[in-house]
């Protein structure tokens, strides 16, 4: 039917009065069309029908003139009306038109097209499904209309079109969701309220999976919880809240891809945000079994920055998290890839946060335990993060990584590198050495034997070309050896060397690299209960090496040997008929300190308590090797260093120490040489300074 004929079909005065500026006007007309309609509808006469929908729509409300939208927009509703039960069969003729009419600049028109449509919409009801998504997208853009007439408007209408959906069996979730995911990223306030509704509404619905589609908008509804306004952040919260429960009671939830998306919201600047994902992800982690294994790396690379989170709440819930994902002992056959989670703890180590490395050495020590094998693979990627770990300024956090690095050292290879990584860095940072060095090393001797360490260190430090730290490095672990309870046993092996074959072994492994500390050597021998050749190492001594740093070393020596440490030593000196060169090594000491010295002032009383015992008795004897020691004439014949079965003092037990004697002095004269070379090097810098 054309529009020619549609017009006889409608009195002019109607078409008249439905372009009229005034509203009264309109409707009476948009009334007398209805009635007409009604008996085109009565007579069957469709054709007519399409005839007068075409006329509205195309003379009408797609017209420049406001008034003549107006008009057919409240035409098409009254020809809806007319139609009743039959409108279904037009309805793609009529709502297109009132959609158009959504986007029109003038307010007025946008008010009467949601008029319309709410009209249309309750007159036709489940048949209306159709056209939901672009309703819908219109209704979104309509949420945020600057005129609040039409902001009503659309309200009105959204609660109708839900009543619709809610009961429809025709509405299709599956056609929704894309619309959905893509409007959830719009910033708009009203928007964002009018999105939470449909969500919430639909997740009310029985017959609408909308769990099922969560993945799909989960990100958009985390979104939310940052928006500046408290009532969408409410709204945002009350309908993840609702669906965390629901995921609590459903035996089908599709963990992995929201796992991805909570991670990503983990990391958020927002603290509400962060708060409310890591709650999801200690759900998650509680409920998601094996299907969440495989996203274990990524969940801990969300939770080991949030345990040191400047907000409590994170902080509690991201520790029991991270326990609770620890506990759960996954397999690397069900998705386990323990290289991504022990990448996430190597990355977490340079954490600026205490916490965060101590939870991240933690997972490599856990991962050591339960999956050596695997981790060794790796061990190239994070040993040398690890190694540098042990400057960390954390106490806690270095005797972490020594218990990592002793459960990596149960292999001989990696314990050789540890070991010499560790004299590396004390050689080039002598703070690390001061500060730290009598607790990185007392710590692996408990983890990794005290006797395999220090004969590791020792072979290392005795070729040690560096003789000042070679120095350096002895006298820290003399006053370790000599101070530390945890080697309270070595020290019982040593003082065993002269009798049975450990505490020999010991004392020569440790014997070459002693020689680069006069002081450490002297302490050794008297732990040793080496005293004759602890006098002769007294006596080898040389001007040159009697300088501050030696006295420094002496007084310490001095008040050491007033602690339980030396306690057998000073019982010893009840008897100093038998123990003659230990009083001849003690003498000697004295006589090296400065008279006004509080250490002499120490060992001359210590000495002046010893029973009376006259050197004039003594009758001198030679050894081959040139070294005297003394026959006393009163107490007994034996001292430590001399047993009535050996020939001389050259052999003791095995050990030539007229041999280690003549090492020493010439490991001393390297390093006279290079004193001398150094102070020569710098009185030339100077000299050339002075001349510039």
């Amino acid at each position: 039917m054309t529009i020619a004929e549609a017009l006889s079909v409608i009195p002019a005065a109607v078409l008249r009065n439905l372009s009229d500026k005034l509203y009264e006007k309109r409707k009476n007309a948009a009334l007398e069309l209805e009635g007409i309609i009604k008996q085109l509808t009565g007579a069957g006469d469709h054709d007519k029908i399409a005839g007068v929908i075409n006329l509205l729509t195309q003379e009408y409300t797609y017209s420049p003139q406001a008034h003549n939208r107006k008009g057919g927009l409240i035409g098409l509703a009254a020809v809806t009306v007319g139609l009743t039960s039959e409108a279904a069969q037009h309805l793609e003729q009529i709502v297109p038109p009132v959609l158009h009419s959504f986007s029109h600049q003038d307010s007025r028109v946008r008010y009467y097209a949601c008029e319309a449509l709410y009209n249309i919409a309750k007159v036709v009801r489940g048949d209306f499904i159709i056209f939901f998504n672009q309703i819908f997208d219109a209704l979104c853009k309509l949420s945020a209309d600057s005129d609040p007439n039409v902001q009503s408007a659309a309200h009105l209408l959204d609660r109708l079109v839900k009543d619709i959906v809610t009961e429809s069996e025709q509405f299709s979730i599956e056609e929704f969701i894309p619309l959905l995911r893509e409007r959830m990223n719009v910033l708009n306030p009203h928007v964002r309220q009018f999105l939470v509704g449909w969500i919430t509404v639909l997740d009310s619905v029985p017959d609408i999976d909308m769990l099922g589609f969560l993945p799909d908008f989960l990100d958009g509804l985390f979104n939310m919880l940052s928006d500046s306004s408290h009532e969408i952040r409410q709204q945002a919260d009350s309908a993840l809240s609702e669906f965390l429960e629901e995921i609590k009671n459903s035996p089908s939830v599709d963990y992995g891809r929201m796992a991805e998306i909570l991670v990503q919201r983990a990391g958020s600047q927002d603290e509400f945000t962060r708060l409310t994902a890591i709650t999801w992800i200690n759900e998650f982690v509680k409920l998601g079994g094996d299907q969440l294994v495989p996203y274990y790396a990524d969940i801990l690379g969300a939770i080991l920055p949030c345990i040191s989170d400047k907000e409590e709440k994170i902080r509690v819930v991201s520790r029991e998290t991270n326990e609770e994902l620890r506990g759960n002992e996954a397999d690397p056959a069900e998705g386990f890839d323990v290289g991504a989670i022990l990448s996430v703890a190597r990355r977490q180590l340079s954490s600026e946060w205490e916490a965060t490395r101590i939870e991240a050495l933690h997972w490599m020590w856990t991962l050591l335990n339960r999956h050596r094998s695997e981790v060794l693979v790796f061990l190239n990627d994070v040993f040398d993060t690890l190694l540098r770990a042990l400057s960390d300024s954390s106490d806690e956090v270095v005797l972490l990584v020594l218990e990592v690095h002793a459960c990596i050292a149960e292999d001989p290879q990696h314990f050789r590198q540890l070991v010499v990584f560790l004299v590396h860095s004390f050689q080039h940072d002598h703070s690390l050495l001061e500060k730290r060095g009598a607790l990185i090393i007392r710590r692996l001797c408990v983890l990794l034997n005290a006797e395999r360490v220090y004969r590791e260190l020792s072979t290392i430090l005795e070729g040690e070309s560096d003789l000042d730290f070679a120095s350096v490095m002895v006298q820290a672990l003399n006053l370790i050896l000599l101070t530390s309870t945890e080697l309270s046993d070595l020290r019982d092996h040593l003082k065993g060397s002269l009798v049975n074959d450990a505490g020999r072994d010991l004392f020569l492994s440790l014997y070459a690299s002693w020689c680069h500390s006069p002081m450490a050597m002297i302490s050794l021998c008297l732990l040793a209960q080496a005293y004759q050749h602890a006098s002769s190492v007294i006596q080898s001594l040389v001007e040159e090496d009697i300088n501050v740093k030696f006295l420094v070393q002496l007084h310490k020596l001095i008040h050491l040997l007033e602690t339980p440490t030396f306690a057998y030593l000073r019982l010893q000196l009840l008897e100093p008929g038998r123990y003659i060169w230990l009083l001849k090594a003690l003498y000697g000491l004295l006589m090296l300190l400065p008279q006004q010295s509080a250490a002499f002032k120490i060992l001359r009383t210590r000495l002046k308590t010893v029973p009376s015992y006259s050197f004039k008795e003594e009758r001198p004897v030679r050894t081959s090797s040139g070294i005297p020691f003394f026959n006393g004439g009163g107490g007994s014949q034996i001292s430590e260093d001399v047993n009535p079965n050996e020939n001389s003092h050259d052999m003791h037990n095995g050990i030539n120490f007229a041999s280690r004697l003549k090492h020493f002095k010439q490991i001393q004269q390297q390093h006279r040489l290079h004193s001398k070379s150094e102070t020569h090097s710098r009185f030339n810098s100077a000299s050339s300074m002075k001349e510039v």
